[in-house]
């Protein structure tokens, strides 16, 4: 079993709703093999960059050209096959058992925090190239004012990490006595689970 799998099940076998020990289910960027569309169009750029040169070449009749036209699309082309793993690795995930970080920027760093008791709604959304390169998005749905909707793009083994996020809202909407969890809408998701319409969320 993956990392992913190891950390889900040893988290839910073994740590109790009651407890206060903060157990990380994931925690990284995207999946790099989950932007597929953002890394095709990036190496037809960068193949397009490349031959400038010599497509210049055949329009001026020698076949040669410049040497810092030749440098400066070469640079570009490197540039622009290392945008997709940059774009990635400024966005940083930590899922655990409490709550869900959300983590923007390279340089400046911007950190949004939703505590799992917050979330109303929890889908996953999975293309059929996210199922065969293992990746999925989910998204969270949340009554936190500052950010009611968080997508987690491209991450690994999404339906597992989903299955532990959801059993894990209920256990923490449980201890706060809060009303109730859609769960994307399908009762059949959450086992069945209903979490009392007569209770009243406490501080």
């Amino acid at each position: 079993m993956s990392n992913v799998t190891n950390t889900i099940s040893d988290a839910l076998g073994n740590v109790s709703p009651a407890q206060d020990q903060e157990v990380i289910f994931y925690e990284g960027s995207p999946k790099l093999r989950g932007e597929f569309g953002l890394v095709f169009k990036c190496v037809m750029a960068a193949i397009v960059l490349a031959a400038v040169p010599i497509v210049y070449g055949m329009i001026n009749g020698r076949g040669d050209y410049p040497w810092w036209l030749a440098a400066a699309c070469w640079v570009g082309a490197v540039l622009v096959l290392i945008l997709p793993l940059v774009l990635v690795r400024k966005n940083r995930y930590r899922i655990s058992n409490y709550r869900i970080d959300y983590e923007q920027g390279l340089l400046s760093k911007r950190i949004d925090t939703i505590e799992l008791w917050h979330v109303d709604d929890v889908q996953m959304m999975q293309t059929l190239l996210d199922r065969i390169l293992g990746v999925g998005t989910i998204n969270i749905h949340s009554n936190d004012p500052t950010t009611p909707v968080l997508l987690l793009r491209s991450l690994p083994e999404p339906r597992k990490l989903l299955d532990a996020i959801k059993t894990r809202i209920i256990a923490v909407k449980r201890q706060r006595g809060v009303v109730k969890f859609s769960g994307g809408g399908n009762p059949h998701d959450m086992g069945g689970a209903d979490l009392g319409d007569h209770h009243h969320p406490t501080a």
